[in-house]
């Protein structure tokens, strides 16, 4: 009988709960589901939550987590908003396709996402782009810019001031495709290296939760995927080269824009973030003091800045 009251009490608090931030529009107790679909013949996982008939919001993860990285902004969004979070080939829950037979490259997932979308009949989405999530929403912006209706941009480049010290060794392989060059940046897979992705820039580390790097190195130990990793390694600076595209798409559309960004990112650090508002004078900037992976130890700041951001954007 003790058993059934407490799970009574915590039926009615999550209720408490649900009734209140759906009146506020914050989802409550939304669910997650967890999809697969054939995009292009690949297997393509995807986080969805929130009402279909809602404004869509596409969460674009970056390197080396997956759609993970969004468990806890998915049901946070979602009490007003279609949340879609997929995985790209290689990461997650998605297909591994052998290199032989599938090009691991950045337009290549830019046309899965699209594919994907396509498939789910969302004619109009706002992008939050993280990481390797910018040039993938970024190419998908210049593909069809009709259909963004915002971004959020978080530590994110679309600007050479972004790659300093951390990006020297990558674009030296960019520059020499060598086995050397190419193997030179295999230390960036150990789990220490993974680890400190998360930790540099955070002052409080109680705050992080350590599964997120075990999740991490697990994914990208699985046999063939450091070769993925590599090869997208490389097909960045294919990136780079659209930077001025991707800035003039900014100047010519100013989409509604949020940029919220760790100071103390040292792969993507903010001399990428500043550069944004000489194209996007009227975006919505925020640098909170934190490092790359800002949701993992500043959700409770950054999700009430995107709410408000989305609300009146979209």
């Amino acid at each position: 009988m003790a058993i059934e009251t407490r799970f009574s009490e915590r039926g009615h608090l999550c209720l408490a709960r649900f009734l209140t931030r759906f009146l506020r529009g914050e989802g409550g107790c939304m669910s997650t589901r967890f999809h697969t679909t054939k995009i292009n013949g690949l297997d393509i996982f995807y986080r969805e939550a929130g009402p279909t008939d809602g404004p869509a919001v596409l969460l674009l993860h970056g390197f080396p987590t997956s759609s993970w990285q969004y468990r806890n902004l998915i049901p946070a969004l979602a009490g007003r908003y279609r949340v879609i979070a997929p995985d790209y080939p290689g990461f997650g829950h998605s297909a591994v396709p052998d290199r032989s037979e599938f090009d691991y490259t950045f337009a290549n997932y830019a046309d899965l996402m699209k594919g994907l979308v396509d498939q789910l009949g969302i004619d109009r989405y706002a992008v939050y782009v993280f990481d390797y999530g910018a040039p993938v929403g970024f190419r998908l912006a210049l593909q069809a810019p009709e259909k963004v209706s915002a971004l959020i941009v978080q530590n994110g480049n679309a600007y050479e001031e972004g790659l300093r010290e951390f990006w020297d060794p990558i674009k030296k392989y960019w520059g020499e495709d060598t086995e050397e060059n190419r193997r030179a940046l295999t230390p960036v897979f150990a789990d220490e290296a993974i680890k400190s992705q998360y930790t540099t820039g955070v002052r409080d580390l109680a705050r992080l939760d350590p599964d997120s790097w075990l999740h991490d190195s697990t994914q990208l130990d699985r046999q063939g995927n450091w070769d993925i990793q590599l090869d997208l390694f490389h097909d960045y600076g294919t990136n780079v080269t659209l930077y001025p595209q991707f800035q003039e798409y900014f100047r010519n559309y100013q989409p509604p824009t949020l940029i919220v960004w760790g100071r103390h990112d040292f792969i993507f650090p903010p001399d990428g973030a500043y550069p944004y508002l000489e194209d996007l004078p009227k975006a919505d900037f925020h640098l909170l003091d934190t490092g790359h992976f800002l949701l993992e130890d500043k959700f409770d700041v950054a999700v009430p800045i995107m709410r408000d951001f989305l609300d009146r954007s979209i």
